[in-house]
């Protein structure tokens, strides 16, 4: 295993958000190494929601696989057993699309090329390698790699966690977490309607149920009590989509077929700080969040680019600096506390299902759809997070 012993920036996980920091520094006089632990991405099912505002950011780094995604035009938002619903389209923001529906592994694979092509003198690669411990000292910080059955050291003027773990703890970052109880099934279903870019979120009266516009189907993610009475994820093929028909409605036409399903345990996390002594935390090592309105990865893409500006913006002795950890701290704090603010708080909101929530959540709909600067400002929170 050959590494470099020293370098300006090192980042720990090198999936889409890990690897997009990479290749915003790619260009710099800044020497950057990346440990990834697998040796290349493997096949995950997951479909990723990604914002217009982050596809932009992809296509200017070169790593948007076009081919793999679906567009979203418009966003369609209701609740199983009360009326009203709120349509959010594209065309409120002066936007071509909202967004997109994206594969993982198609993201993945693409960064993961980009980062094995431009690795070289400056920008380091470092696949099948993990980190398992960190020490940070005032002027630099120290990494034990494990990579090839041998062990060896690194130093960095500014670590970057991407994935957490223990190394969060041993920078002294705490990690708070709230189990919701849920599990995401996830799967792909067709039905006999084109789906024509729309993307469906379905608060059904057990949980909610997304639908994101795939192809020529929908990547379905669909929200479950752990302990599911319905015990929707062993229910045979009929069985699985007659009770998911019955909670959308007839809005997206009739299903006539799933594919195989994955299951997935939902937790909120969320990382006491950004920061700590010559470390930056960025994507999920910041935070993990409920599916339910897709906002993980564009967060934590937010996160990514933020700190990438604030490495440009400051000279190569300052890296890692406390001035300039609590200056990318503060620009994440609005932005980070606003999603998870929203997110969980969707789930609360909709999980109540006492008759005057329900009303209430009507009302609510209502005038969202009819009020445009209110359906345009949660839209735009949406595409572009708080800036």
């Amino acid at each position: 295993m050959k590494l470099p012993t020293q370098v300006d920036v090192l980042i720990v996980g090198g999936g889409p958000v890990g690897g997009a920091l990479a290749l915003s520094l790619a260009n710099s006089q800044l020497s950057v190494a990346v440990l990834e632990a697998r040796l290349q991405p493997g096949e995950d099912a997951r479909a990723l929601a990604i914002a217009h505002a982050s596809q932009q950011t992809l296509v200017a780094l070169d790593v948007w696989p076009s081919a793999a995604a679906t567009a979203i035009h418009s966003v369609h938002v209701s609740q199983q057993g009360g009326f009203g619903r709120v349509r959010l389209r594209a065309a409120d923001l002066d936007l071509p699309v909202l967004g997109y529906v994206l594969p993982y592994v198609a993201l993945a694979k693409t960064i993961h090329a980009h980062l094995q092509a431009a690795s070289g003198a400056r920008l380091h690669y470092l696949t099948g390698c993990r980190a398992i411990r960190l020490q940070t000292l005032d002027g630099y910080a120290v990494v034990n790699v494990e990579g090839d059955g041998q062990t060896a050291l690194m130093t960095a003027r500014l670590v970057v966690l991407a994935e957490g773990g223990q190394l969060l703890a041993e920078a002294g970052i705490g990690q708070d977490q709230y189990d919701y109880e849920q599990r995401a099934i996830t799967a792909e279903v067709r039905t006999d309607k084109p789906h024509g870019g729309v993307a469906f979120e379905r608060f059904a009266t057990d949980g909610p149920i997304a639908m994101l516009p795939k192809d020529d189907g929908y990547a379905m993610v669909w929200t479950r009590p752990k302990d599911d009475p319905l015990d929707a994820a062993n229910l045979d093929e009929v069985g699985f989509l007659r009770e998911l028909q019955a909670r959308l409605g007839d809005r997206v036409g009739r299903l006539n077929h799933a594919g195989p399903r994955a299951v997935f345990p939902l937790r909120l996390k969320w990382a006491s700080s950004h920061q700590a002594r010559r470390v930056a935390v960025v994507g999920n090592a910041a935070q993990t969040l409920h599916p339910v309105a897709g906002q993980g990865f564009n967060l934590g893409l937010r996160d990514a680019l933020t700190l990438a500006r604030v490495i440009h913006s400051v000279p190569t002795a300052q890296l890692g600096q406390a001035t300039m950890l609590a200056r990318y701290a503060d620009l994440r704090k609005v932005d980070s506390l606003t999603t998870i603010g929203v997110t969980d708080g969707l789930i609360r909101l909709f999980g109540n299902g006492a008759p005057l929530l329900r009303h209430f959540r009507a009302a609510g709909f209502l005038a969202m759809d009819n009020f445009k600067p209110l359906r345009r400002g949660f839209a735009q929170r949406m595409v572009f997070g708080s800036r």
